[in-house]
C-alpha cells in the first residue's frame, strides 16, 4: 500500500524535475521515486562488505531470484539493471536498491568491475538482414553485427568491456528451438567469439520445489584467463526428499482467491471443446501430493494452469506468498506490489534453490581455476631463499645477479 508525501520545491527544481518528465515520458511521482531510491542506494553503498568472496551483476533482474542464489554463495552485487517499475519495487523492498533501467541506454564502460555476470535476459529473434549482405560482399561479421537491436546484444558488450571471469545466462527452455534453432545458433557463436568457454543444459527445478519448470542454464568461463580446453558439469544435487504441493500451501485463504461461478463454468466449457478437439489445453488441478504445472506471467489472468481443490466449493488459485513458495523463495521475501504484480512476477522469475546450487558450481570452478593459477604462479616464482645474495658495489646500483631497477 503506497503512502502518500507532500514535498514542497523551489521553483527552479519543480522546472527541471518537469523538463526531465517530459524528455523521458515518466510521471512525477515516478522520477521522484525513483530519484529516492537511488540517494537510498548510494547512502547504503557505504555498507559494502569488504570481505565478500567475490562480485557479481544482476541483468534483467526481475524480482532478485538469481541475486538471492548469489549471495547464498557468498557473492556481493555490485550492480543491478531491470527496467520494470513494479519488480524495481519488489526488489527494492527486499535489496534496499533500485536496479538501473533501460540496459539499452547504459554505458557499459560505467558498470563496476565484476567477477560474474549474471543475467536472465529475453528471448528475441535475431535480424540477418546485415548479417547476409555483409557475407555476400566477403566481409566479416561480429557478434555485433548479429546481435545488434537485441538484449542480448548488451550482454554481449557488457562482458566484452568488462571481461568478468565467468557468467550465468538463464532462459527458457525454448531457446534452443527458437526461430528453427538460429536464436540460440547466434548466442553460443557470440559468446565463442568473445572468447569465452560456454556449457549449457536444460534442468527441471522439480527436484528442489513442487513445479515442473524447465529452463536452459548457460555458463561460460574466460578463456584469455583460464587458458582453453576448460571443464564444467551441471551436477546438480535436488533435496532428498522432493517437495510436494501440499508443502507449500497456506492453511487460512482469502475467499477472494476462489473462483467465481462463472469463471470456473468457463474453464470446464474451455477444457471440455479442446478435449473434443483432441486438444490438451484446459485447467490444470494439483495434486497436493505431486506437482504443479508451470507458473507462468499469465497467472493473473485466471490462474487456470494451477488450481488447488476446495472442499465443497468452487477450485481457487494460489496466492502471491504460495507462488513465492513454488519458486522457492524465503519465507521472509516481501511482496510490496499488487497480487496481479505479484503473479507476473514470480512467474516470470526462477527457481531459486536450484539456481542456487548452480551458482554453487560456477563459483566452485571459478575459484578452482583461480587457484590453479595462483598455484602456478607460485611455482614459477623464484624462492627467496634460492635467490643469489646481493653484493653492493660502492658508489654503483647495480647488484650481484641482476641489475638494480
Amino acid at each position: 500500500m503506497g503512502k502518500q508525501v507532500h514535498v514542497r520545491l523551489d521553483d527552479s527544481v519543480y522546472e527541471a524535475l518537469s523538463e526531465y518528465t517530459g524528455e523521458t515520458n515518466s510521471s512525477v511521482q515516478d522520477s521522484v521515486s525513483s530519484a529516492i531510491m537511488q540517494f537510498l542506494k548510494m547512502k547504503n553503498k557505504d555498507s559494502v562488505p569488504t570481505d565478500s568472496g567475490f562480485t557479481f551483476i544482476d541483468l534483467f533482474a526481475g524480482i532478485g531470484g538469481m541475486r538471492l542464489a548469489y549471495e547464498k554463495n557468498g557473492g556481493h552485487c555490485v550492480y543491478s539493471n531491470e527496467w520494470n517499475k513494479y519488480s524495481q519495487q519488489t526488489y527494492f523492498a527486499n535489496f534496499g536498491e533500485q536496479p538501473e533501467g533501460d540496459i539499452t541506454q547504459v554505458d557499459e564502460n560505467q558498470i563496476p568491475d565484476h567477477d560474474i555476470l549474471v543475467a536472465g535476459f529475453p528471448c528475441q529473434p535475431f535480424s540477418i538482414a546485415g548479417v547476409s549482405k555483409k557475407q555476400s560482399l566477403g566481409r566479416a561479421t561480429g557478434f555485433e553485427d548479429k546481435t545488434q537491436g537485441t538484449l542480448f546484444f548488451d550482454v554481449c558488450r557488457i562482458l566484452k568491456a568488462k571481461r568478468p571471469k565467468a557468467f550465468m545466462l538463464e532462459n527458457v527452455k525454448n531457446l534452443c528451438s527458437h526461430d528453427k534453432g538460429r536464436t540460440f545458433k547466434v548466442i553460443t557463436e557470440s559468446l565463442d567469439e568473445l572468447d569465452y568457454e560456454v556449457f549449457y543444459d536444460v534442468l527441471d527445478g522439480q527436484g528442489f520445489v513442487p513445479q515442473h519448470r524447465e529452463r536452459i542454464l548457460i555458463v561460460g568461463f574466460d578463456r584469455q584467463r583460464y587458458g582453453e580446453n576448460l571443464d564444467f558439469s551441471f551436477d546438480i544435487t535436488p533435496k532428498k526428499k522432493a517437495p510436494v504441493m501440499k508443502d507449500i500451501l497456506e492453511k487460512n485463504v482469502d475467499e477472494k482467491y476462489t473462483l467465481s461461478d462463472k469463471l470456473w463454468k468457463y474453464l470446464q466449457d474451455y477444457a471440455a471443446k479442446h478435449k473434443a478437439a483432441g486438444n490438451g489445453f484446459g485447467y490444470g488441478i494439483a495434486d497436493p501430493d505431486g506437482i504443479a504445472r508451470t507458473l507462468s506471467a499469465r497467472y493473473y489472468k485466471d490462474g487456470s494452469e494451477i488450481l488447488i481443490e476446495q472442499k465443497g466449493k468452487n477450485p481457487r488459485r494460489l496466492t502471491p506468498r504460495e507462488c513465492a513458495r513454488l519458486q522457492g523463495f524465503p519465507e521472509n521475501f516481501k511482496i510490496p506490489v499488487s497480487d496481479t504484480q505479484a503473479y507476473r512476477q514470480f512467474g516470470n522469475s526462477v527457481v531459486v534453490p536450484l539456481m542456487t546450487n548452480v551458482a554453487e558450481l560456477v563459483c566452485k570452478k571459478m575459484h578452482e581455476l583461480d587457484e590453479a593459477i595462483a598455484a602456478s604462479k607460485k611455482a614459477n616464482k623464484v624462492p627467496t631463499s634460492k635467490r643469489p645474495r646481493v653484493a653492493a658495489i660502492s658508489g654503483s646500483t647495480m647488484q650481484k645477479g641482476r641489475a638494480a631497477v
